[in-house]
């Protein structure tokens, strides 16, 4: 016995050791995530990050392209505001991240009025980034701005836009903002998925995750996408591409008790599947998903390109599968890019109409920041 007890004693180093190896293993495994690359020269997600963040930062308030000043910090510039913001913080970069804030020092000051009221989905999704400068500076200033309009998102009806569908939304526990567009999907869920992870309550996320069940149920086809509303028959590539950004925001961030879980993943995987089986050979989507013909198209590129990067990065898709898919659809997006940052090819800000043709003659923009948020979105993403 007395052997057998010294026997015991003389492994439990080895035991302990070995154990400790096996946890630091499944650390680094878990925090080294997945190797998209190696990149060639000038293609990393660091080196494009760096240069399309700069470019925003050269660029003044946006306005849809036109030469005038915006009336308030519009929807497009909002995401890409963000995405350099979350890349600024995944790269440490300090100065990016300084000069970021003060790009938003005027709009606590002498010019309050470009934030826009809460009151319609496009002007919500705003919170997104004082709540992001939140999460980076602890600046109580930045929280009272985000978690004020994300409450008002879901509080009462008010202002001109308050009609008697938004109180039937409001009585159902959705947001009254609710117009069944799946652009929604990530301007819902960006405003509230920050609100979660800037004040730690679960009430944010978990309300956009049963609105989203209500997109899902709703405007998901059989084929696994979606419409663009229910009276909109096509599968506009952006469209779709809001939707799968904003499964992927959500996701990452939802708790893995909540009750909705289970049925947006089961969406998510849907359209991913569905994705996979249309990108061309170019790593490409196009502006009509389901129609070869018609032109590639960059925001949604990037849109769905993000969706893969973080499925993957995540464990919800195959990596042997979805990663060579997103490494495609980087390289693919990035060639649009000018030598100014500019990425070719978004399409301007379209509203839904039941018509076809109008989805195959937008407009093709140049540096639209439709198309500069989503890749600072995947720049983020591949070193997350």
């Amino acid at each position: 016995m007395d052997r057998l007890n010294k026997r015991v004693l003389w492994m439990i180093p080895i035991i302990i050791t070995l154990t400790w190896m096996g946890c630091a293993q499944l650390i680094s495994r878990k925090s080294s995530g997945v190797n998209f690359g190696p990149w060639p020269e000038g293609l990393s997600p660091q080196e494009i990050g760096a240069r399309v963040a700069a470019r925003y930062l050269a660029s003044p308030y946006g306005n849809f392209g036109r030469s005038t000043p915006p009336k308030y910090i519009t929807y497009p510039e909002t995401c890409t505001w963000f995405g350099a913001l979350t890349f600024a913080r995944i790269t440490g970069d300090g100065e990016l991240q300084a000069r970021l804030i003060r790009r938003f020092e005027p709009l606590l000051n002498e010019r309050r009025d470009l934030i826009p009221v809460a009151e319609h989905v496009d002007y919500t999704v705003f919170a997104a980034v004082p709540l992001e400068l939140f999460i980076q500076t602890k600046d109580q200033r930045y929280l009272d701005v985000g978690k004020t309009m994300a409450d008002k998102q879901w509080g009462e009806p008010f202002g001109a836009r308050a009609n008697n569908q938004s109180w039937d939304y409001y009585k159902k526990g959705l947001t009254w903002q609710t117009r069944m567009w799946i652009d929604d999907m990530f301007m819902i869920t960006a405003a509230q998925a920050q609100a979660y992870r800037a004040t730690g309550e679960r009430l944010y996320i978990e309300r956009a995750a049963r609105e989203m069940v209500v997109y899902l149920d709703s405007l998901q086809k059989p084929n696994g996408l979606f419409y663009h509303a229910p009276d909109v028959p096509f599968f506009w590539g952006r469209g779709n591409g809001w939707m799968a950004a904003g499964m992927s925001e959500l996701l990452r961030s939802l708790p893995e008790d909540n009750a909705d879980r289970i049925r947006i993943v089961q969406g998510y995987n849907a359209m991913m599947a569905a994705l996979l089986r249309y990108q061309d050979a170019n790593g490409m989507w196009h502006q009509l998903i389901d129609k070869p013909d018609a032109w590639p198209e960059t925001s949604c590129t990037a849109m769905f390109t993000y969706a893969m990067i973080t499925g993957v990065k995540n464990g919800w898709l195959d990596e042997q599968t979805f990663g060579p898919a997103a490494r495609k659809g980087w390289l693919g997006l990035v060639g649009y890019l000018d030598e100014n940052a500019d990425v070719r090819e978004v399409c301007e800000g379209t509203n839904k109409s039941n018509d076809l043709q109008y989805y195959l003659d937008r407009k093709r923009n140049v540096g639209d920041f439709h198309g500069q948020a989503p890749i600072l979105w995947c720049a983020t993403a591949l070193l997350r």
